[in-house]
């Protein structure tokens, strides 16, 4: 099958030769693995075109890896590790002094200049990742890579590549199940009973 797992180039080739209407299937996406493969009880994979279904593919794998920084962050968080020196000078803000508090409230710690430094670091990282540098994912081109590092994959096999991604993928879906998790057991105590004895450092 020349349609591979996550490989943007041939999934076009492949729309180019069938027309515009829905013809990929989350099989020949990849993704899949056991014990739940293939998981889509609410058709998304049929909503719209197969540019639609790439692009679903797309925002899986960047909330995957966001969800991963953010529940690793998290943790280090709740464990009282932290950046030396200050945040803020001008605010008095120690990075020390945010580890003692639960994560959403050291967010909330953040002085606005500093907040909005972080959304626009996300912000042009968005722009480089949607592909504004080249062919868009949409149209033949890469999926989303990572940004900062850039990770050069050029001499690993497709098949040792497919086994990265699809760990990739599971990976951020655990890791998107945490964080939400974490944020509830935040804001609603007792949502999360798995939680229920560490309330205290989320």
């Amino acid at each position: 099958m020349e349609v591979m797992s996550n490989n943007p180039a041939s999934l076009f080739r492949h729309m180019q030769r069938v027309g515009s209407s829905v013809s990929l299937t989350l099989d020949e996406l990849g993704g899949g693995t056991p014990p739940l493969k293939n998981y889509d009880p609410f058709n998304l994979a049929e909503f719209g075109s197969d540019e639609t279904l790439l692009w679903f593919r797309a925002a899986e794998l960047k909330h995957g890896r966001c969800a991963m920084v953010a529940t690793t962050g998290y943790l280090l968080n709740a464990a009282g590790f932290h950046f030396p020196g200050m945040l803020s000078t001008s605010e008095n803000i120690s990075f020390e002094s945010l580890s003692s508090m639960s994560p959403p409230d050291a967010w909330a710690a953040v002085p606005t200049a500093g907040k909005a430094q972080i959304l626009f670091t996300i912000f042009v990282a968005e722009l480089i990742t949607e592909g504004y540098q080249g062919t868009h994912y949409m149209k033949g081109g890469t999926m989303p890579t990572m940004v900062f590092p850039k990770i050069d994959f050029s001499g690993v096999s497709e098949k040792t590549m497919e086994r990265k991604r699809n760990a990739e993928l599971n990976n951020g879906r655990l890791a998107q199940i945490a964080i939400m998790s974490f944020i509830s057991a935040h804001y609603i105590p007792g949502s999360v009973p798995a939680l229920v004895d560490n309330a205290g450092h989320f």
